[in-house]
């Protein structure tokens, strides 16, 4: 059983900075691909990023990419998003979600991923 917990989700203005964690349970953290979700109210959730077990490829969502950085510390069982320069429609629950081993879908598919966290809300006011 796999269990991941988010962090550091809150309430900033327009402009500010956000640091998300996301701390697993399990000895095999270092093997599987982790990404990170969101979800707005009414909406889809959607892809933010992704990242492999090496952390040698990293995917972002085009609404994202140049503001956001996501990161792993594979000894800490740990993987961050580091979000920059926040806009209001980056408000959200933010979910991570390990991605399956032997999985068939783009990084970019929430089917893609076998286990998520509970989730962290982001709110960004203008």
């Amino acid at each position: 059983q796999v269990t991941l917990v988010e962090s550091g989700g809150g309430l900033v203005q327009a402009g500010g900075s956000l640091r998300l964690s996301c701390a697993a349970s399990g000895r095999t953290f270092s093997s599987y691909g982790m990404g990170w979700f969101r979800q707005a109210p009414g909406k889809e959730r959607e892809f933010v990023s992704a990242i492999t077990w090496s952390g040698s490829s990293i995917y972002y969502a085009v609404s994202v990419k140049g503001r956001f950085t996501i990161s792993r510390d594979n000894a800490k069982n740990t993987v961050y998003l580091q979000m920059n320069s926040l806009k209001p429609e980056d408000t959200a629950v933010y979910y991570c979600a390990r991605r399956r081993p032997n999985g068939r879908y783009e990084h970019s598919s929430p089917d893609e991923y076998d286990y998520w966290g509970q989730g962290t809300q982001v709110t960004v006011s203008s």
